[in-house]
């Protein structure tokens, strides 16, 4: 079996078994989802009432019933009615979703572009001024919640200095919390590529490099980059991983109408459809982001030495 078949058949495999756990987990959560909606809609608590939205719900079934219908409409695109809006699921997701992936992609993006040129240069003078400068920055982004940072930069940038607009609906809304996902994985990504192209420059074939003529950055360049591009993009999974957390986090913080914002408020309200598509739309990108990476690491063959 080639490797994209193996990555393919053991993301779909990961996919079913990741609804059957939060399928199960959701519907084992404390508090009646009915008994909730009908203390915030004002409903008479009597029993044809209860009756009736548990039928409309399809919670008087079975749990093995209910999943099989819930995965069988799921995979054709039917993610069922949000018990908070009464909307369509994937219609509350289609219109949130866009928000939400350019902020994470954005600040995912920003990140390696950066990290490589940093470094390489904090690597090539080591205990210099941007070695020094990167080292602080990991360890103060690793310290300080994201949030904590948010409401500071928050405070400082938006209301005394006026430099950027936040709770807006435009692009400069986006400002910050795609900077604070960039410098959070920044910080790691650099340090990272960093190591190894050091631990490049302790082999003998490096000091070679240096005994024929190669200056130490066209040499550590040529025979490290693509040793410490590995580690780095190694790290990027995990970085990207994070940055599920982290944007519904932001989102929350900045009054971003993001996926993030909605499960939050529908964590509440026990909206079953809302949290399980939820869950299925992270572990879905998660997964594919892990058979990215594989597919990656693969086409660029065994790590050089």
């Amino acid at each position: 079996m080639t490797l994209p078949a193996r990555i393919t058949l053991r993301t779909v495999t990961s996919l079913l078994v990741i609804s059957l756990l939060a399928f199960a987990v959701i519907s084992a959560m404390p508090s009646d989802p009915v008994a909730i909606a009908i203390r915030a809609w004002n409903l008479p608590s009597d029993g044809a009432t209860v009756a009736g939205l548990r039928a409309q719900w399809e919670l008087d079934r079975p749990f093995i019933e209910r999943y099989g219908s819930w995965l069988a409409r799921f995979v054709r695109g039917d993610w069922g009615i949000s018990f908070r809006t009464g909307e369509p699921v994937l219609a509350e997701f289609l219109q949130r979703l866009p928000l939400t992936m350019t902020m994470a992609l954005s600040g995912l993006a920003l990140a390696p572009l950066l990290a490589v040129p940093l470094g390489f240069f904090a690597a090539l003078r080591p205990s210099g001024l941007i070695d020094r400068a990167t080292r602080g920055l990991a360890v103060f982004i690793q310290a300080v919640p994201s949030i904590w940072l948010g409401l500071i930069l928050l405070y400082v940038l938006g209301v005394q200095l006026r430099w950027i607009r936040p709770f807006t609906r435009d692009w400069t809304g986006l400002i910050l919390p795609v900077a604070l996902i960039a410098l959070h994985s920044l910080a790691v990504l650099t340090r990272v590529y960093r190591r190894d192209l050091l631990e490049v420059t302790r082999q003998p074939f490096f000091r070679t490099a240096l005994a024929k003529g190669l200056t130490r950055s066209a040499a550590l360049w040529r025979h490290g980059h693509a040793h410490a591009l590995y580690a780095m993009i190694s790290a990027f999974r995990a970085e990207a991983s994070w940055a599920v957390g982290s944007t519904a986090a932001l989102e929350v913080l900045f009054g971003l109408p993001g996926i993030g914002q909605f499960l939050v408020e529908s964590i509440a309200a026990r909206d079953y459809p809302v949290l399980q598509a939820y869950v299925m739309v992270v572990a879905a990108w998660l997964l594919v982001l892990n058979a990215g990476v594989a597919l990656c690491l693969g086409w660029l063959g065994p790590r050089p030495a």
